[in-house]
Formats: structure tokens, C-alpha cells, sequence
């Protein structure tokens, strides 16, 4: 499953579906997240703190589909100026929004008019000012050059068919010395190509994942400096057998292909000065 546009307008079927079963009142099934795929998968559950999300809208954190809880990692400075790519209901968005405080900016970014409109209703909800929310797509950034302190992203990056444009956007965007810092699904190792070839499993996380090698070179090539891929949860074939399941695969078949090879990352870059 490689058309570029294909996988961009599934992608944004599914994300528009799940902003429609939030908006609808329908938590989801996977720690309050509606899964990608139709199926419980484990990548979206139990990211955030109980103190995190207090204060933020119950549809909000109904509506991540993320992998990480990059707000939190990237230590983010009062007054800083933050883009969220792929900012889906928002919940990263208002997070990092109390972290940069009321001198601080977030941008968030999303293709999808109906995660749009949820996000912006639960910016309404929590009654945050200084955040905005931005129709485009990651690998067109609507945003001037040198223009951002900080770059996080919660599990989109993978979804794009062309992440090299996407890391090369982010860097013209951040300022000199600006911070990537991005929560995503990466492997180690070859992964079979039936994954690679499911649509499901692209929208699922998996199917669009680099391998972290892969990863670490692109946004070298991007320009950037400081690399760093922190793992923050391994995945085992357990976990995610009823999820692998509803994508019509064949779990026992392909176990010793992906067990341990899928996992949650947290990855650090700086732009050079």
C-alpha cells in the first residue's frame, strides 16, 4: 500500500470517522481513544496522567489517537512558541499550552475539517487564548520560515507517505536551535510485507513506521542535529493479537516477525544554530 493519496485520503476518512464517534459521545474502547483501524489497539491507551487531564475537555483526550505524551517530554519554557503536527482534537495542543504559558503560543495543525472543529470547540471548553488551530497538511506547513520554538507530533508523522518533506518542513518552520521533539511508532528490524501493504495498518500506526535507523538518517538528511530515539513501549504480539486480528492477518503466522519489533518512541532533534 503505497499510493500517496490513497493512504492521505484514508487517513483522513478515519480521523474524520473518529472525530464524528467523539462529537457523537462515543469514548472509544482503548483507554477513552477510538482505535484507528475499527480494532482495540494498544497503542493509544493510557498516555496521560489523571493531573494532566483534569483540566482538559473529556473529548479531547476521547479524541487521541496518539502514541506518547509529547508535551510532557519535549520541556517545553514559558513563552515558547510550539506547532503540534497533526493535532487531531487537541489534547497536546492544550497541554503544552498551559506549559508555555499566557506569553507562549501553540499552533496546531490538522487536515481534517471535523478534527478541527472538535479541537477549536474544546479549546472553547477549557477556555485556553493563546492557541490556533490551522487547516494544512505536515508536509505543507502553513507557517513562515524560522517561525517556532518547538516541534511535537503525537504518532502522525508515521502516517505520512512522505516523511522526508514532513521533516524538511519541520525544520525550515523552527527557529535556530529550535527542539523537534516528537512522539512516534518506530521498528527495529524488517517487518513483513503484508504489513507494510495493509491500509488498515498504516492508519493503525504500524504499516508507515520507519525503522529507527531509518529514522535517525532521514533527519540528518533533513539537516538536523542531535539525534536521539528513546523507546517508551515495546510492543509484543499479545498485545496487539485482536488488533492485528480485525486487519484480517494471520497473527500465528507472522508472531515471530513482529513481536518486539514495533514500539512506541519519544525523538529528539535540535536545528542548528
Amino acid at each position: 500500500m503505497n499510493n500517496t493519496q490513497d493512504i492521505k485520503e484514508t487517513v483522513k476518512q478515519k480521523y474524520a470517522q473518529a472525530a464524528k464517534r467523539v462529537s457523537g459521545g462515543d469514548s472509544g474502547c482503548c483507554g477513552g481513544a477510538p482505535s484507528r483501524g475499527g480494532g482495540c489497539d494498544p497503542i493509544t491507551s493510557n498516555l496521560y496522567e489523571s493531573d494532566e487531564t483534569a483540566a482538559i475537555p473529556a473529548d479531547a483526550l476521547a479524541a487521541s489517537l496518539g502514541c506518547g505524551n509529547p508535551s510532557a517530554l519535549a520541556e517545553l519554557q514559558q513563552g515558547e512558541t510550539v506547532l503540534d503536527l497533526g493535532a487531531g482534537g487537541g489534547i497536546d495542543v492544550l497541554l503544552s499550552a498551559r506549559r508555555v504559558g499566557p506569553t507562549g503560543k501553540v499552533y496546531g495543525l490538522d487536515m481534517t475539517d471535523e478534527m478541527l472543529a472538535l479541537a477549536r470547540e474544546n479549546q472553547k471548553k477549557a477556555g485556553v487564548e493563546n492557541v490556533e488551530f490551522l487547516k494544512g497538511e505536515i508536509e505543507n506547513i502553513p507557517l513562515p520560515d524560522d517561525s517556532v520554538d518547538v516541534i511535537i507530533s503525537n504518532c502522525v508523522i508515521n502516517l505520512s507517505s512522505d516523511k522526508d518533506r514532513v521533516l524538511r518542513e519541520a525544520y525550515r518552520v523552527l527557529k535556530p536551535g529550535g527542539r523537534f521533539a516528537v512522539s512516534d511508532v518506530v521498528v527495529r528490524g524488517k517487518v513483513p510485507a503484508e504489513i507494510r501493504r495493509s491500509i488498515e495498518l498504516w492508519i493503525g500506526c504500524v504499516a508507515g513506521a520507519l525503522e529507527d535507523s531509518k529514522y535517525r538518517n532521514k533527519l540528518a538528511e533533513a539537516g538536523f542535529e542531535a539525534i536521539e530515539i528513546e523507546p517508551t513501549r515495546v510492543y509484543r504480539v499479545e498485545d496487539a493479537r485482536e488488533f492485528l486480528k480485525s486487519s484480517g492477518l494471520n497473527v500465528d503466522a507472522i508472531a515471530a516477525d513482529v513481536d518486539g519489533k514495533f514500539m512506541s518512541a519519544f525523538i529528539r532533534a535540535r536545528k542548528n544554530l
